[in-house]
């Protein structure tokens, strides 16, 4: 495995958050994260505003988060496969291109001031097509880069970065350029982004794939029932997924819709505002992702990241409730922090309890199940908001889900990670990392 120069390396090994970007993939890796993530928090304040200039609505912005999210509902198992088949770095630039494509028309259309709300729908599928193919061959590539010890401080790392970038120095810049320039301009620097990250992805070392392809449709469905039946098997994987995709449909259409509407109509707020509340979320995010790097994964890691989750959930009430911009950012602030420390439990117990070979199949598996419902939330959100008001929606999706996402904690066997050590994902695959043909 390729490394940074020696005194590169026992400098960052004097940080434990640090240690994995000694090894220079990794660091590709994370720098090409760094960057499209950076880009993303323009985005995401710019999308929000942009959909609400063209129609003050939140039946709009649902609309368009429907549009996003189902074409990874149906392409996700696909890209599970084909991570799990291929090299999943060239997986991973292919859909830099896509979104790229994708988000650069959409700045340029925005710019020229003919951009209607078909224009943003057409081209954010394309987004959510991109993200079905790349975020399976993101997770699992990371134990290809990495000894399996350093697994968790990756993951710390990853989990201070992503925040930093797509929820504090993105949508606070963001939020600033676009009140300043219009979302035209944020919308060009995040399919720019795509673009740098493409080439820090290319300068990773190949890697063979795991297992010889037989593309054939049949085989198709043959690997992604292997990763079904091990999720099936396993009690923290399908509880986790089943308690995670009920909660996402209560929650997460209330809070990508209705917090810009909030801010917009009730707080009499701009952009910028939008921006600081993502942004100080990020800080909490930052800061638990520190924690976590320095002081490893707890020992009740099941319990704690369920906890978490559900707690954080029920915060989100408070947007619900707000009548200044400082309660906004109470709730961003905390609710990040405890996301992102169940997020980063999450990650790594994927990744060093589930066999190599299926990690991308597994993975793409927790994205489809968990965010299944979420094109569900987005569709319900305009409407149930119309019938009972923003805020009682926004109070009814964080309560409510808090309680379905710590529903299954107790089931028998989702504590079992917790009782016993990690193991090496492929010593339960058997020798080499093959996966076994499902019976």
């Amino acid at each position: 495995m390729a490394s940074l120069p020696t005194a590169v390396r026992a400098r960052l090994n004097t940080i434990g958050l640090l240690e994995p970007l000694a090894h220079r993939d990794f660091a590709l890796l994370a720098t090409a994260a760094a960057i499209s993530l950076l880009g993303d928090g323009f985005f995401s304040v710019a999308l929000a505003w942009q959909v609400y200039e063209i129609s003050n609505l939140p039946t709009a912005l649902s609309v368009v988060g429907a549009a996003w999210t189902l074409p990874v509902v149906i392409f996700i198992l696909l890209g599970g496969v084909l991570s799990d088949r291929y090299d999943r770095r060239w997986l991973m630039i292919g859909a830099d291109v896509v979104r790229a494509a994708a988000i650069g028309l959409l700045g340029l259309l925005s710019i020229s001031g003919v951009l209607e709300l078909w224009h943003v729908i057409a081209l954010i599928a394309f987004v959510g097509l991109g993200d079905a193919f790349f975020n399976p061959a993101s997770t699992a590539i990371v134990p290809d880069l990495l000894p399996d010890e350093m697994l968790p401080q990756a993951n710390a790392l990853q989990g201070l970065v992503r925040p930093l970038a797509v929820r504090l120095v993105g949508p606070a810049i963001g939020g600033f350029a676009v009140a300043a320039f219009g979302p035209g301009i944020a919308f060009l620097v995040d399919g720019g982004s795509f673009l740098l990250s493409m080439a820090f992805l290319a300068a990773i070392a190949a890697r063979p794939a795991r297992v010889a392809a037989r593309a054939s449709i049949r085989r198709t469905f043959s690997e992604m029932g292997e990763g079904l039946d091990f999720v099936r098997r396993t009690p923290w994987l399908w509880a986790t997924l089943v308690s995670a995709m009920f909660s996402l449909l209560l929650f997460i259409g209330p809070v990508q819709v209705l917090l810009p509407f909030l801010v917009k109509n009730r707080l009499g707020l701009e952009a910028d505002a939008l921006g600081l509340i993502f942004a100080v979320g990020g800080v909490g995010s930052v800061l638990a992702a520190i924690a976590i790097g320095q002081l490893g994964l707890p020992r009740l890691r099941i319990t704690v990241m369920y906890v978490s989750w559900a707690v954080g959930v029920a915060l989100l009430a408070g947007y619900g409730l707000m009548s200044s911009l400082w309660h906004a950012l109470l709730v961003g602030f905390t609710a990040a922090a405890l996301f992102e420390v169940g997020a980063i439990i999450w990650v790594t117990l994927l990744q060093q309890l589930v066999p190599r070979g299926l990690l991308g199949r597994v993975s793409s598996l927790d994205w489809l199940v968990s965010t299944g419902l979420v094109p569900v939330s987005f569709a319900l959100t305009g409407p149930v908001s119309d019938a009972i008001g923003p805020g009682t929606t926004m109070i009814a999706g964080g309560l409510i889900g808090s309680v379905l996402m710590g529903a299954l904690l107790f089931w028998p066997g989702v504590r079992d990670p917790e009782r016993r050590p990690p193991a090496v994902a492929d010593e339960a695959a058997g020798a080499g990392g093959v996966v076994p043909e499902s019976s």
